[in-house]
């Protein structure tokens, strides 16, 4: 699978957006994907987001933070127009993005989902996200993230 894109890689193919993929071995006793990444990549781990499925007031809805932040679940459904916010469960996400745990992109998705950027992501020139599979990551501008993915961006990070 390391030489096949992902649906994320296809539609920066697609769209002509520039970007830089990154791979590294995923080590399947890691229990921080984004932390593995930030380990095996040695980039600083505020450049690198996690992509997290909620349901907002029942709606799924994905949050993007820093890999060393937490979620926060009540800005996120402010961001999103809502009242409350619980993360989707795991095979209610991986259905939805068509990706699994620990390769979910906030790009290429299965179901369009709305999606809220934390605000520090604009802090830097390039960002990394996941390439749709462990071991792949993505960086490319964020503002070329929050296009191509018609994100909000609001302060969701805890």
């Amino acid at each position: 699978m390391a030489g096949k894109g992902t649906p994320a890689t296809t539609l920066l193919a697609k769209r002509k957006i520039a970007h830089k993929l990154h791979m590294y071995d995923h080590d399947p006793r890691q229990e921080s994907y984004g932390l593995e990444a930030v380990a095996a990549l040695g980039i600083a781990a505020e450049r690198v987001f996690k992509t997290l499925v909620a349901e907002v007031d029942g709606k799924l809805t994905v949050g993007v933070v820093p890999v060393t932040a937490q979620l926060n679940l009540k800005a996120l459904a402010a961001a999103a127009g809502g009242k409350k916010a619980k993360l989707a469960d795991a095979a209610t996400a991986q259905r939805a993005t068509g990706y699994v745990l620990g390769g979910i992109s906030p790009l290429g998705q299965r179901t369009r989902l709305p999606v809220v950027v934390d605000v520090s992501a604009r802090r830097f020139d390039t960002v990394f996200c996941s390439g749709g599979r462990r071991g792949l990551e993505i960086e490319l501008a964020p503002d070329d993230l929050v296009a191509l993915t018609g994100a909000t961006v609001a302060p969701i990070a805890g």
